[in-house]
């Protein structure tokens, strides 16, 4: 049987009674309302509508269907542009009649499914008002009854499911990977060695059998954990849960448990208590009673993602029991994640998702909020809208309104630090630092003035070996996906100790070669008229060391007449 005929013919026994929505001979028929598919396998949706044959003498002509579950700014979203559902829908029509079918759907899909058409009429768009109601369930053996035994055990099972499957299918149980001969109902009674392996599949979806229920241990001590994997929001509350078996005696002495907790870590072959643990103080409590024991953590943190295991002790010999593997905790931090991003010249147009680092179990609704109000109509996980620049966008899963992501916002006014802070010389190193509030992460860029190329990326810039030539004014350009920002500061480099030292030697050495040039300039101003005077010239032996001005006139005298005496021999 094929898994679509397998769905198809679950479909026709779960409700046969149709829904009608319509007025005025516009008419959606759902067949049926309700419908429970197991994890991984293929789901069928039918529907019949109507509408009138014309209006005002306009013959009404169908123009578009398609199915949906999200409404976003009052637009129905194709399921086939889903991305959440790419490569798995397909849309049959055909004699006002369309059938939706749904590959490998999950336990995401389960949702209210509902069909639209439109016509050339005005106002020619009708959809059902109630759609039909989807659950995805997985599978899960559940041990009702237990008996353990000192070389078995006898237990009572019954392959569970979170939804109603239609009909009375047949069930296909299996032990340690082997299909169990003649065993076709949901519940299953029977012995079982302490390590065997259990699961079950609905008969017609082998290929989605539920997870195996893990036994493990010897001669009755055995530890089940409900389920193997958890997935949390930061900030929640998480419960795990647990139930454990041991023989009732052991060599005529009777079993008697001494003490029971959950760890995480192991230092030195002892393993830690939860409660005695730092990093859980006050946020760990137990509650164990009649073989189930259940472990809670408030305000889980990301820290907190780890393999949690259960431990039993007693009073015989090595009676200490721990179950493997355990329950595997990813805690996760909800992140607005910018799809797809165009930017115009007073406003942004955004698709946004709501993402975590793995998948809450269900469908859960989602909350929006913009610059910290609740955007009413938004509870899909995906969500389009226009924004302006400086709008703040955050996300919530509905039931955990108190834990919200980081918002979302352009980056604001970078500031740069600059070490060393104080004087800046030449020949040392200075690094630069850029800072912005950040979400998402914002890329920096440098810039000199009068630059047109970057000086360097990255939050921090160093420049070793500065010069005065480094002077000028930077800046730093912080920029996201939502926006941008720069910072401009002026950078001044002041001259080092070695070149202040080298230009008092430049200085000295002018001077010191000055000093020769103007003493032997001043001796020979001083030796020429003493070799140009005669014997009768007596004004020349009067000491004018200390007047050069004076000097200076009485050699200029002592040329004038020495002309004069030329002229009167001529």
């Amino acid at each position: 049987m094929s898994l679509t005929a397998a769905v198809s013919g679950f479909v026709v026994f779960l409700l046969s009674a149709p829904v009608i929505h319509g007025q005025d001979g516009w008419r959606v028929t759902y067949t049926p309302t309700k419908i429970c598919a197991v994890g991984g396998s293929t789901v069928e949706i039918r529907c019949s509508y109507t509408y009138p044959y014309t209006i005002s003498r306009l013959k009404t002509r169908v123009e578009e269907t398609f199915w949906f579950t999200k409404v976003s700014n009052d637009v129905f979203v194709d399921l086939r542009t889903d991305p959440e559902y790419s490569g798995r829908v397909q849309s049959h029509c055909g004699n006002n009649y369309c059938t939706l079918t749904i590959t490998n759907v999950r336990e995401s899909d389960s949702a209210e499914y509902k069909f639209m058409f439109t016509t050339n009429q005005p106002g020619g768009k009708y959809t059902g008002d109630t759609g039909v109601s989807l659950s995805v369930t997985d599978l899960q053996v559940q041990v009702n009854k237990l008996a353990v035994f000192q070389s078995h055990n006898r237990a009572e099972l019954t392959c569970q499911s979170s939804c109603l499957l239609p009909g009375r299918p047949p069930y296909v149980w299996y032990n340690n990977g082997q299909k169990i001969q003649r065993q076709t109902s949901i519940l299953y009674l029977d012995n079982f060695n302490p390590a065997d392996s259990i699961s079950c599949a609905v008969g017609g979806y082998e290929d989605f059998p539920s997870p195996s229920l893990l036994i493990h241990g010897q001669d009755g001590w055995r530890v089940t954990y409900t389920s193997s994997k958890v997935c949390a929001l930061k900030g929640s509350t998480v419960e795990i849960h647990c139930s454990y078996t041991y023989p009732y005696q052991i060599s005529g002495v009777k079993t008697q448990v001494e003490e029971t907790f959950w760890f995480t870590k192991v230092s030195n072959d002892v393993f830690v208590d939860l409660r005695t643990d730092p990093e859980y103080s006050g946020r760990v409590q137990y509650d164990c009673r009649n073989n189930y024991c259940t472990l809670t953590i408030t305000n889980v943190r990301e820290s907190d993602s780890a393999e949690y295991k259960f431990m039993f002790s007693t009073n015989q010999p090595k009676g200490k029991y721990v179950g493997e593997p355990g329950v595997s905790l990813s805690v996760t931090d909800l992140q607005v994640q910018v799809n797809r991003l165009a930017v115009y010249q007073s406003y942004h147009r955004a698709e946004l998702t709501c993402q975590s680092s793995c998948l809450p179990p269900g469908r859960p609704l989602y909350v929006w909020n913009k610059n910290g109000q609740k955007i009413q109509r938004q509870t899909s996980v995906s969500y389009s809208d226009n924004f302006n620049p400086s709008d703040s966008i955050s996300c919530a899963e509905g039931g955990y309104e108190d834990f919200p992501s980081p918002s979302v916002y352009a980056p604001k006014l970078p500031s740069v630090s600059v070490s060393p802070s104080d004087e800046i010389v030449e020949g040392s190193s200075v690094t630069l630092t850029c800072s912005s509030d950040a979400n998402p992460a914002a890329n920096y860029t440098w810039y000199k003035e009068d630059e047109d190329s970057p000086k360097a990326s990255g939050q921090i810039f160093t420049i070793t070996d500065i010069r005065t030539e480094h002077s000028g004014n930077y800046s730093c350009e912080a920029q996201n996906n939502r926006g941008r920002h720069n910072s401009t500061f002026l950078l001044m480099i002041v001259a080092g100790n070695s070149t202040m030292i080298m230009n008092i030697i430049r200085s000295t050495l002018v001077v010191l070669m000055l000093i020769p040039l103007l003493l032997l300039s001043l001796w020979t101003r001083k030796k020429k008229p003493l070799s140009s005077t005669t014997e009768p010239h007596e004004l020349i032996e009067v000491e004018l060391d200390s007047c050069p001005v004076y000097e200076i006139f009485s050699e200029a005298a002592a040329q004038t007449e020495d002309t004069e005496e030329q002229e009167d021999r001529v």
